[in-house]
């Protein structure tokens, strides 16, 4: 049974305390994964965070076991765990986004996550973060009337000359020109 989260154990999880493994497992409702209060990764936010007493309960409630800390003993398998992230892109795409902060909220370190994602995606994540930026700018193109740069914002690109260079590079076309085109 899950239950918000007491000082004691919030304390017990910001400061990665291990004598506490095995006493609770703690869950963050905003990443769906669930983690040993000993986890390395950066603490969620306190209102974002589900007690279970034993991990079978966590996973029961939907909750995927941390790639950093295996609160299960056993690793996500890689293709859930790129799933996961992909699908935190797909819903994020227009904030910053970096190796780092993917990893971070992922649970896994940064050389791992890139090196696995481009494993089962074929592809690195700037690739396709910027293929996801550029499939919704071009959706924008064609159904707004908004301008080049405030298109560029809404999918992450505030520098709005990076980003007709980089439409331009990805398309072959500049943001103004495939608007023409395509309508």
């Amino acid at each position: 049974m899950s239950r918000t989260i007491t000082e004691i154990q919030w304390q017990a999880v910001i400061r990665n305390d291990a004598a506490y493994d095995g006493q609770f497992f703690y869950a963050v409702q905003t990443t769906g994964i669930f983690c040993r209060p000993s986890c390395k990764s950066r603490p969620p936010k306190i209102e974002n965070i589900l007690i279970f007493q034993h991990a079978e309960q966590a996973l029961s409630a939907s909750y995927r076991p941390c790639k950093r800390c295996k609160p299960t003993g056993q690793r996500l398998p890689d293709d859930e765990w790129i799933t996961m992230v992909t699908d935190y892109i797909h819903i994020n795409y227009m904030k910053k986004l970096t190796l780092p902060l993917l990893a971070d909220i992922s649970h896994g370190s940064p050389f791992h996550l890139h090196r696995t994602f481009k494993r089962i995606q074929g592809v690195t994540l700037l690739e396709y973060i910027q293929h996801i930026r550029m499939d919704r700018a071009k959706e924008l193109l064609l159904t707004t009337k908004e301008s080049i740069a405030e298109i560029g914002k809404h999918v992450g690109l505030t520098n709005t000359s990076y980003f007709i260079t980089l439409f331009k590079k990805r398309t072959g076309q500049t943001p103004s020109s495939y608007r023409q085109i395509e309508h």
